[in-house]
């Protein structure tokens, strides 16, 4: 269980330090570039949308402190063997790839929200890229949630 923390850990702070970058990118997309002296903007070629990167910020944070709080919490969670390790790494990968959704849909024509046309746009091969992934993350994440209270109220 301790490896499995660690693990947590580890990739739920990595994930907020690219939220953070996000927040970098969020003010770069406001500011149409880079402060380098008071008034001085240089111009930094950017893609996406404030919205986008207020979402890459603000999600990319959450999932990484949804891994972190998981992660403290694991020991006092009534879970089989499997169960821990599905947790674990289904919230990591979780992590990752809705990190991967946040960042390349901001850059897709459909925002990365689905394979075919949409009321968003027609579909891209950024917002492919972005909107796989994450896919298979919307069943795993209510799946270890529902594990995890299950567990909790188990005791």
């Amino acid at each position: 269980m301790e490896r499995l923390q660690q693990l947590m850990f580890g990739h739920g702070l990595l994930v907020i330090l690219v939220a953070m970058l996000a927040g970098f990118m969020l003010m770069f997309n406001l500011l149409g570039g880079v402060e380098i002296w008071p008034g001085t903007i240089v111009e930094i070629p950017m893609y996406g949308t404030a919205a986008g990167w207020v979402r890459a910020h603000t999600g990319g944070a959450l999932n990484g402190v949804l891994v972190i709080i998981v992660a403290l919490a694991l020991p006092k969670l009534n879970l089989g063997a499997f169960a821990q390790k599905f947790t674990a790494y289904g919230l990591i990968y979780s992590a990752w790839a809705f990190t991967v959704f946040y960042w390349l849909g901001n850059a897709s024509s459909n925002r990365g929200l689905s394979i075919g046309p949409s009321a968003l746009g027609e579909p891209d091969m950024i917002g492919l890229i972005a909107f796989l992934p994450g896919l298979p993350s919307v069943v795993i994440v209510p799946i270890v949630l529902f594990l995890c209270a299950k567990g909790a109220l188990s005791r």
